[in-house]
This record gives C-alpha cells, structure tokens and sequence, in this order.
C-alpha cells in the first residue's frame, strides 16, 4: 500500500482522529533492511504506538504526516 492509498487517521485501536505523524518501521526477522512498513499517529498516540515499535526494535522514523 502506497502512502497516497493509505487512510489519514490514528492507527491506534478505536482511534479515528487524523493522523500527524508517520512511524517508519520494519521487521529485521522479516522484512530487507531498506523495507518500510507505516504506522499513521495522532499526537495523543504518537507516544504509545512509537514506545511499542521500538520495544520490539522495529521502530525505524519517526516524520510529519501531511496526507
């Protein structure tokens, strides 16, 4: 799925706020180093959703969303 396909809200459960914020991230055990998976955040859920990914070591940006 392409950035310009992908829906602009939080991807956080039951959220449906509009997204603010791009998290970039990949499966080392899964995905090539250079493949980027998205995440969409709304300022509330950046937070959470970012301490999640990288938890795991798969957090790999962190941009701007701009739809």
């Amino acid at each position: 799925m392409t950035e310009e396909a992908l829906p602009s809200v939080c991807s956080a459960r039951g959220c449906g706020a509009p997204a603010q914020w791009a998290l970039r991230w990949n499966n080392p055990k899964i995905h090539t180093p250079d493949r980027r998976k998205t995440w969409l955040a709304c300022d509330e859920h950046k937070d959470s959703l970012s301490d999640f990914l990288a938890a795991r070591s798969f957090l790999r940006e962190v941009e701007p969303f701009s739809g």
